[in-house]
């Protein structure tokens, strides 16, 4: 069953109640999470991080429990076949931010979209630069898949945890992308043609040649 988000029109931000450390290969992740899910899931490096978080530490969390063992299970099972996430999410955001990032749910593993395709999925077809911002700032990374946008033509782009991390991400899911196009080399420039020498104007009659100074 596809995960969704919790109450995808509430305005009230719900306050974070735990938060923990989970190891991943890809490098230390920080969960949070509300009363009605995971709100956050953040590598330590990337774009839009929060910063240190106001809510206690507990592992234990029903949640954050949850989403480290779907975690194993995701980076254990490479391929599309894997069954994906099921633990509730509840990423803070604007209404738009959150309609965009209840989409990204809905492209499958091993598959890719674009952000001018998510749009026209969104009926704006004319904000695909809204909805990639919305993208870039989506709060649960991996589980709310935006590594699985990519460019208008097929290539990588940006990804607040980083290219090298999308890449893994996409191969581990396997999916596939465009290889970035590479500019034809400058053509080289021709060596300069050899200045002709100067020919020697002939001399007229009655001139003298002059001798060079001692």
């Amino acid at each position: 069953m596809m995960n969704a988000l919790q109450d995808p029109v509430r305005r009230a931000p719900s306050p974070l109640i735990a938060q923990a450390r989970i190891d991943t290969p890809l490098g230390p992740m920080t969960a949070a999470a509300t009363a009605h899910g995971l709100a956050g899931l953040w590598f330590d490096d990337q774009r839009h991080h929060p910063g240190p978080l106001a809510a206690p530490e507990d592992a234990a969390h029903r949640y954050i429990a949850q989403v480290r063992r779907e975690l194993h299970a995701y980076f254990g099972s490479p391929g599309r076949s894997q069954a994906g996430f099921t633990v509730a999410l509840d990423p803070q955001g604007t209404d738009f931010q959150r309609s965009v990032w209840q989409q990204l749910l809905r492209i499958a593993r091993g598959d890719t979209s674009r952000y001018g395709q998510l749009a026209r999925q969104l009926g704006r077809p004319l904000a695909a630069r809204a909805v990639g911002a919305a993208v870039g700032r989506n709060p649960i990374s991996i589980v709310v898949p935006c590594h699985r946008v990519l460019g208008q033509d097929g290539t990588l782009t940006g990804y607040a945890g980083g290219l090298p991390r999308k890449q893994a991400l996409l191969q581990l899911e396997g999916a596939s992308w465009a290889a970035p196009h590479r500019q034809a080399p400058p053509a080289p420039v021709p060596p300069a043609a050899a200045r002709p020498e100067c020919s020697r104007r002939p001399m007229r009659k009655g001139e003298r040649t002059r001798s060079p100074a001692p």
